[in-house]
């Protein structure tokens, strides 16, 4: 909500600071149209028996700018937009609040396991020498579950810092290593890194090349991948000309760009680890949630012991799609996640409420008992468990 006032704001400062530009270059050009007539008239051939009156010709051009109020009229465009900044800045001190510490709460973490996350985080990003010193200053083990992911997180941009000269010898030699588990997790990456490859030899090679290269690296795949394997046939008709051909896309960057970032995503599988790193998640997921936990805090903050206590936040915080890691169900009244004994049953109203939290609202089988979020009402046997 707060995003979207913001942008809001933003927008009537942008389309006000637009008005007033034209409105200023519009009085510019008025001001510079009079003068140069003004100019061509003291300028222009005339009879010397009767020269031109200089002055009366600067009194006429005074006459005319004191009709356009230039000052006048840039005055009020200014006015406008100078309102839509300062409202725009009194907003975002009032929903932007840098004091962020108010959502802070007093949790035990594991300090072990925290040193981990950042080390693995660093290695995650390439930046090896950063992770060694987290690990050294922390007094972590060397033999650490970080340390041991430090040279597979190494492998791994090297492989991208190849990818991106246009080198696939390192990915195939992964994918070579690693074949069996990307066969049994469906992967079709080596069939990805050879179509780059056939496709920069058929645009800077010979016909007979490209030809060579679908023969030895790609006809292993063609029994169950005809239609792009045809396709890729079909470039062999326009060899060193490709750009100009109805396989054109195929020469799009995008390409080396997406099939990189699917070996990335793919090596992180084989290793148990997310395509992005457990701190950056966790850093964007809070990121999302801190204004509704800042305004929760300012409400409580005539309870501070009370909000240091608390072992369940009393609103639900509501994140994006990418975070939703998990199939799982949390009762929006019990706040209980849902389980085997405990499972999220439908309403004839499309609500959602677990189990327990039904039967507490009916007190019996048969009574009928109102939905807490609409007028609805239903039985116990109205509700209908949901699986996930």
């Amino acid at each position: 909500m707060e995003l979207g006032s913001i942008k809001d704001a933003f927008d009537r400062v942008a389309k006000k600071q637009k008005v007033s530009s034209s409105k200023s270059q519009e009085v510019v050009d008025q001001v510079g149209r009079e003068i140069e007539l003004a100019l061509a008239t003291i300028q222009s051939p005339h009879d010397p028996s009767t020269p031109v009156d200089q002055k009366s010709v600067l009194t006429d051009l005074k006459v005319k700018l004191d009709a356009i109020g230039a000052l006048k009229q840039l005055e009020g465009s200014q006015k406008e937009l100078n309102t839509s900044l300062t409202k725009y800045q009194k907003l975002l001190e009032k929903l932007l609040n840098p004091d962020i510490s108010k959502a802070y709460r007093n949790v035990d973490f594991d300090t072990h396991l925290v040193n981990q996350i950042i080390a693995t985080h660093f290695y995650h990003q390439g930046l090896l020498d950063l992770g060694d010193s987290i690990i050294n200053e922390a007094g972590e083990s060397d033999e650490s579950d970080a340390t041991t992911l430090k040279y597979e997180f190494l492998e791994m941009h090297q492989i991208i810092q190849a990818m991106k000269i246009r080198n696939i010898q390192p990915a195939l030699n992964w994918v070579s290593d690693n074949r069996e588990k990307l066969v049994q997790i469906g992967s079709n990456l080596e069939l990805k890194i050879h179509k780059l490859q056939f496709i920069e030899v058929l645009q800077n090679g010979t016909r007979a090349d490209a030809l060579k290269y679908a023969r030895t690296y790609l006809a292993p795949f063609a029994s169950l991948n005809k239609d792009e394997f045809q396709k890729l046939m079909g470039c062999l008709l326009y060899a060193g000309r490709l750009e100009s051909s109805p396989y054109s896309e195929l020469l799009s960057p995008i390409h080396w760009e997406m099939t990189t970032e699917e070996l990335v995503r793919q090596l992180c599988t084989l290793l148990g680890q997310s395509y992005q790193s457990a701190l950056s998640v966790a850093f964007a997921a809070g990121v999302e949630g801190l204004p509704t936990l800042l305004k929760l805090a300012n409400l409580m903050a005539s309870k501070k012991p009370e909000w240091q206590a608390m072992k369940q936040l009393p609103v639900s915080v509501e994140l994006g799609k990418e975070f939703q890691f998990h199939s799982i169900f949390v009762c929006p009244v019990s706040r209980d996640q849902g389980s085997e004994e405990n499972p999220p049953m439908l309403l004839p109203c499309l609500h959602v409420l677990c189990k327990q939290s039904i039967i507490k609202l009916s007190k019996s089988s048969t009574r009928t008992f109102k939905c807490p979020y609409c007028p609805a009402e239903a039985t116990v046997a109205h509700c209908r468990q949901l699986y996930f």
